[in-house]
């Protein structure tokens, strides 16, 4: 059953309490007056509003500790941990003194449950609210993109490959210890793989000439090993299936089912290895890990990082640095394509395009600015790529386009804030959806903070 709000009656104890120790401090006191808006509880209503069950934590709780968590970078149990020793916390996120703080693993259920959409419609209620108030305008409108790294470590063939072996393992052992498929026969190679993988790393420390062929039979070996698992796990699925056909068991059926999808993950990964070890080094949608499927290898031309592994992001910022709209994406498509529904987003939010709009060389194109001409923006700053003409060359250097282009580089310093003091740089959250999600408190604990420092 959905609970908006507690029922915020003081206790005895309560009173007792000198002000000083329960007063909130400035920004907690105005972040506290932004949320305790009636309308920024209406995506939850919508969604999840049922008499069904017992009660949830109090959406108002939730929000405000999830809002301490981003803007402190604290994970459950440190916020719990938190949230428990501070009385002022405590009043923060309307939490008695009387009444236990929510448990770590329910706070994460119910972030799951949420899940993006309820987050995104959230964000949008908050700027709008803020347009409302004046608190923005939305003349200017600056727009990047950035790499928020999935939670998996550098991913490599060897390493690819000894995680599927091991995760189809540990299945083949979950499957046989439920009484299933017991006499079909699976060998555990998860030892061999690792005096190979040991085997690199020595190989690796050598610095030799010769070091790279090495490791590309090494990884024909571990590749060979993998192949006779999957063999292996394949006999297994199909005497998992027949088992569940026969006996009529809905656990047999979802374990196959398990194993048969880690089994297809492996051939892809095998299909890379495969490719690699033939001469190919682009391959296209590449599989960078087994447990985020969706992350994916992409290049910002960093010389520090030349390849991330996650997701890409766009942002786009108004002139008071509030982040008005975003968007995550698989893969990596081009920032030209990505600039019509940041557009589009604006004019949704203040009901007209902006006055002026500012982005680097990615979004650089003839097609983008006839757009915006077209939509009514009447200082346009695109940089275009590669060799510029003489006509070109002297609209760029218009003292306007110079300014705004100065104005764009605060968007480069608005990611390094995000990335450095509300976690940006890497998802600790799984999958796509998991992603959008932590990109959405991301960028509601950063608005709420910088509302609350114009307000």
């Amino acid at each position: 059953m959905l609970r908006l709000k507690g029922d915020g009656q003081l206790t005895f104890w309560d009173t007792l309490l000198p002000p000083e120790v329960t007063a909130l401090n400035e920004e907690l006191s105005k972040v506290d007056r932004l949320l305790d808006d009636e309308q920024l509880l209406m995506p939850f209503i919508e969604r999840f509003n049922t008499r069904m069950g017992r009660p949830t934590v109090p959406v108002e709780t939730y929000l405000r500790m999830m809002y301490l968590k981003f803007r402190y970078q604290l994970g459950y149990e440190s916020l719990v941990q938190e949230v428990s020793d501070s009385i002022q916390w405590r009043r923060f996120c309307r939490i008695p003194l009387h009444e236990s703080v929510p448990h770590s693993t329910t706070l994460i259920k119910l972030t799951k449950r949420y899940g993006p959409d309820s987050l995104k419609e959230l964000n949008e209620l908050l700027i709008k609210r803020a347009r409302d108030k004046k608190l923005i305008r939305g003349q200017k409108l600056r727009v990047d993109t950035t790499v928020v790294e999935a939670d998996i470590r550098h991913p490599t063939d060897s390493g690819l490959l000894a995680d599927a072996t091991r995760v189809i393992t540990r299945i083949v052992k979950q499957i046989k210890a439920s009484g299933i498929a017991i006499r079909t026969r699976f060998r555990n190679r998860t030892r061999s793989i690792k005096k190979r993988i040991l085997s690199i790393s020595k190989v690796l420390r050598r610095r030799a000439g010769n070091a790279y062929q090495e490791v590309r039979a090494i990884t024909g070996e571990i590749m060979a090993i993998t192949q006779a698992t999957v063999a292996d796990a394949k006999r297994i699925i199909r005497n998992a299936k027949h088992y569940a056909w026969r006996k009529g068991c809905a656990k047999a059926r979802r374990m196959a089912a398990k194993l048969e999808r880690a089994v297809t993950l492996t051939e892809r990964i095998i299909q890379q290895t495969q490719a690699v070890q033939e001469g190919t080094r682009s391959i296209p949608n590449r599989l960078v890990s087994l447990f985020d499927t969706g992350a994916r290898p992409i290049r910002k031309g960093k010389v520090s990082k030349p390849t991330e592994f996650g997701r890409k992001v766009l942002l786009q910022e108004t002139e008071e640095q509030i982040i008005t709209g975003y968007e995550v994406y698989e893969g990596n498509p081009s920032d030209e394509s990505l600039l019509p529904t940041a557009l589009k987003r604006h004019k949704e939010t203040f009901g007209q395009a902006p006055r002026a709009i500012a982005t680097d060389r990615g979004f650089g194109s003839a097609k983008n600015e006839r757009l915006l001409q077209e939509a009514g923006v009447k200082r346009i700053s695109l940089p275009r790529k590669g060799r510029l003409s003489a006509k070109r060359r002297e609209y760029e250097r218009q003292p306007w386009f110079k300014r705004l282009q100065r104005w764009r580089a605060g968007a480069e310093a608005t990611i390094g804030l995000l990335k450095r003091k509300y976690g940006l740089r890497r998802s600790l959250f799984r999958g796509t959806e998991g992603t959008q999600t932590w990109v959405g408190f991301v960028v509601m604990t950063y608005n709420l903070q910088r509302l609350a420092t114009i307000g």
